[in-house]
């Protein structure tokens, strides 16, 4: 069962209720697909970690075999390459890995090289697995390592799955939820809240996901992402009140359900509302 966890922006609490339900759901397996700024792994403190290079193929110039025909620039929708002064340039950063510039040079002037993006790291915590994927500083896209990393996770599949996805809506969080059984949505019960939550709930309807609500911070006054999701008929899986305590906890990097046992019992009943949730899905799908 592979639980997807996104929100329209950083900050709302999407590490939280992952790694918390990574936690109370003991054989299970968190994923940080956040590759720009990883921090599952400040929660977990995983032992036993291994590292691997991730690897992408990009063009490398012959410029004494090309004639300037311009055939591969023609080609890439990107960008990523320019004839510029009888010399044909690779802008790496904007290459896009496909290997089709090599392919329609009639003079094959162009080979392909080996560049790495990132790295994926394997470690475990107890009966956890936690993969992360770390995005080298200035690179344009971190879907490879994402890619990798849920490669990574169908060789030791467990019973439950948690995907922390990247905050917002683009090519990444795409990648993260393709796979995924059920989708939660994290979400702040503000105004901006609403806006934001309205982009990741788009998205999963466009993927045609499952998915439910988590609202994250309630205070006792207007609900406006619970009157949103009332008027989109949108099931609420949880609310987690704002609560100073859980607020330190969280921020000194400590799994909250390993602190006190009304947060524990609060994750456990979420997992039980989302493990219920992807049953009743599945039936309705095959009947």
């Amino acid at each position: 069962m592979t639980i997807a966890v996104l929100s329209g922006k950083g900050g709302t609490g999407k590490t939280l209720v992952s790694v918390n339900l990574a936690a109370v759901a003991k054989k299970s397996t968190y994923i940080d697909c956040d590759v720009e700024e990883p921090n599952g792994h400040l929660f977990f403190k995983p032992k036993q970690i291994q590292e691997e290079q991730i690897l992408v193929k990009i063009p490398k110039v012959n410029n004494e075999l090309c004639n300037g025909c311009r055939k591969c620039v023609d080609f890439c929708k990107f960008n990523a390459l320019a004839y510029i002064k009888n010399k044909l340039i690779v802008f790496e950063d904007l290459c896009h890995s496909c290997g089709g510039c090599i392919l329609v040079c009639p003079v094959r002037a162009l080979k392909e090289k080996k560049k790495s993006i990132g790295k994926i790291q394997k470690g475990t915590k107890g009966e956890v697995m936690i993969l992360t994927g770390i995005l080298n500083t200035g690179e344009i896209s971190g879907v490879p390592i994402i890619e990798n990393l849920l490669v990574e996770n169908n060789l030791h599949a467990n019973k439950f799955t948690f995907i922390d996805c990247p905050p917002g809506s683009a090519c990444v969080v795409m990648e993260s939820i393709k796979d995924a059984d059920y989708c939660i949505l994290v979400a702040e019960p503000t105004l901006f809240g609403v806006h934001n939550l309205n982009m990741v709930y788009e998205l999963v309807n466009l993927f045609n996901k499952p998915f439910g609500v988590v609202i994250n911070k309630c205070l006792k006054k207007d609900n406006l992402v619970g009157k949103f999701c009332f008027k989109k008929n949108i099931k609420i899986l949880a609310q987690i009140p704002f609560d100073t305590n859980l607020g330190i906890l969280n921020s000194n990097g400590e799994i909250v359900v390993n602190k006190d046992k009304k947060y524990h019992d609060m994750f456990s009943s979420l997992l039980q509302t989302v493990a219920k949730e992807v049953q009743c899905h599945e039936t309705t799908s095959n009947p």
